[in-house]
């Protein structure tokens, strides 16, 4: 008797922590059971209208307004390359009612921008891939580079290449960054402010080269302005097929795709996650869906949550390393 006596205490202490952990449970899952019938949902645009993370955003929201039975409306928050507005939604309450959209600077941020108010990997939670594109190396209609081995072979033995991209730290500049390092070129990087300087400076010629997503370049290409040279994901654009990947120009393995993403605050309940991803899944199966993104140059991804935290956390580890190996700085 005195034995049995003596392991009450410790049952009833088991028998607490139980309940405890139980309690702590209930919320979450009441919280997802009751989701989205609370408010409209939001997802942030983490870059000013106009842009592809503008545009995913308002592909995507009609149709989950439709599928979810509730508003969603688009914010846009942009501003120091995606980070504002993607700090807002990391500092936002996890209850599965605000997103970002976030375009690949988000990979880049943590190395470049020091003082990011959020912590990339464990302040927020992906919830899916949207879909990977190609950036394009283009040159002005009448550029003596007819192809991108021209531009290896101008850039070596003491010759450089200036080039252009959207930014000091943008995914192009860090894309060609290390295709220089590897190749042994000598590319001189000039910093744009945005897409529509580099396109215009590109176009008239003031800069022999320049790098940008196919959503920015094809318009140019289209109009026989530009000439594309090469892409820089390992196979070949949908939206210039006849134009060689970087790897298939001497350099085997390189693969460097932009992307886009929907994030959400990290301690957002893991039912919902699962839920809302299904739902942009179901989304992008959708013929019209896929084909007003693959207009923007973007190939669709339907995985799952992990598979997208698994690809943004290593695009950070990738780019951290080409940042600090090459001293790269913000504008």
């Amino acid at each position: 008797m005195k034995k049995t006596l003596s392991l009450l205490p410790s049952l009833c202490r088991s028998l607490v922590a139980a309940a405890a952990l139980a309690a702590t449970l209930l919320p979450a899952a009441a919280q997802a059971q009751s989701w989205p019938a609370k408010q409209p949902i939001r997802l942030v645009a983490v870059f000013p209208p106009g842009g592809s993370v503008d545009q995913v955003a308002r592909i995507l929201a009609p149709v989950l307004q439709q599928r979810l039975g509730q508003n969603v409306v688009v914010d846009n928050k942009g501003g120091a390359s995606g980070s504002i507005g993607t700090g807002a939604v990391a500092a936002s309450a996890p209850d599965g009612y605000t997103y970002a959209v976030v375009f690949d600077t988000h990979g880049v941020n943590p190395s470049l921008i020091p003082s990011l108010p959020f912590d990339t990997k464990r302040d927020l939670s992906a919830v899916s891939l949207i879909g990977t594109g190609a950036m394009v190396i283009t040159t002005v209609a009448d550029s003596p580079y007819k192809t991108f081995g021209d531009v290896v072979t101008g850039s070596r033995g003491g010759k450089s290449i200036s080039y252009g991209s959207i930014g000091s730290g943008s995914l192009g500049h860090l894309a060609l960054t290390m295709l220089a390092k590897s190749g042994q070129m000598d590319l001189v990087h000039v910093p744009y402010r945005g897409g529509g300087p580099l396109m215009n400076d590109a176009i008239a010629g003031h800069v022999p080269l320049a790098i940008g997503s196919v959503f920015l370049s094809k318009p140019h290409i289209d109009s026989k302005r530009l000439r594309a040279l090469a892409v820089t994901t390992s196979q070949r654009s949908a939206n210039l097929p006849d134009v060689p990947t970087v790897a298939e120009s001497g350099f085997a393995g390189f693969d460097a795709p932009a992307w886009w993403a929907v994030l959400a605050p990290a301690k957002t309940p893991p039912d919902i996650v699962k839920r809302m991803n299904e739902e942009i899944n179901a989304a992008l199966k959708l013929p019209e869906v896929a084909q007003k993104l693959a207009a923007q140059g973007i190939i669709v991804n339907t995985g799952t949550p992990a598979a997208a935290q698994a690809f943004i956390e290593a695009q950070v580890d990738t780019w951290a390393k080409v940042v600090k190996a090459n001293n790269i700085k913000a504008d």
